[in-house]
């Protein structure tokens, strides 16, 4: 996830290495404010979001009308992530980050569960998980059979990975109501802990990257671009 890391990945691609998800693919989903841009230009039901060069502007800015949820826009372990209701909160986390680059999405209502929703090539794999912004905070990871989320939210998924050439990645999921999805955030690093048949798909899907690495096309992309090359085909 870190800069020195994209860029030997960047390296190795230019020589040919086989890879699941493209440096470009990864970089894009490590920039939130990029993210949220690619997503909504393509349609996708992303959360309206905006950018603030460090989260002391946020605070020195109008006062909030409603509970917003404030997220590092880079992309990493242990970055911020916080619903925030009203200027004392703000103060305080400003004081704690104030030269943070931060998101900002309007708090949606929601019963305080996430869908955590993961694709591993052609196989998808599901769970619920209490939110961190919940009032109980984060709470344990429940299996959920891919056949019991809302109508369309599978498709969804899988829409997700041809806007962004990913072939591994995970999709955060609010229910808004009435199976209505909202998506939080997309992650190229997706840890699909406890999941059934998740690291066999991995392994699988890595193989068969690595056998037909000959027959692709090696796309390369300008230094800064978020231009994708295009995703190939699942594996039957």
């Amino acid at each position: 996830r870190t800069p020195r890391a994209l860029g030997l990945a960047r390296a190795l691609e230019r020589r040919g290495a086989p890879v699941v998800n493209s440096a470009a693919a990864t970089a894009l989903c490590q920039d939130r404010t990029a993210m949220a841009e690619h997503a909504r230009r393509a349609g996708l039901p992303f959360a309206a979001t905006r950018t603030l060069a460090t989260l002391a502007e946020l605070a020195a800015g109008p006062p909030l009308s409603a509970p917003v949820v404030i997220k590092s826009r880079h992309s990493r372990r242990h970055d911020l992530v916080a619903r925030v209701d009203g200027a004392a909160p703000l103060a305080r986390l400003a004081a704690a980050h104030p030269r943070e680059p931060v998101v900002v999405q309007d708090f949606a209502p929601n019963n305080g569960w996430d869908h955590k929703l993961w694709v591993v090539g052609d196989r998808l794999f599901a769970a619920l998980r209490r939110s961190e912004l919940s009032p109980e905070g984060r709470g344990p990871t429940v299996p959920l059979a891919a056949d019991a989320l809302p109508p369309g939210w599978a498709a969804l998924a899988h829409r997700v990975g041809e806007v962004f050439a990913l072939e591994v990645y995970g999709v955060d999921i609010i229910d808004r109501g009435d199976g209505t999805a909202l998506i939080v955030d997309i992650n190229a690093f997706p840890g699909a802990r406890g999941q059934a048949g998740a690291p066999e798909a991995l392994a699988a899907l890595a193989l068969s990257a690595a056998a037909t690495a000959r027959r692709r096309p090696v796309t390369v992309t300008a230094p800064g671009s978020t231009s994708l090359p295009a995703r190939p085909a699942s594996p039957a």
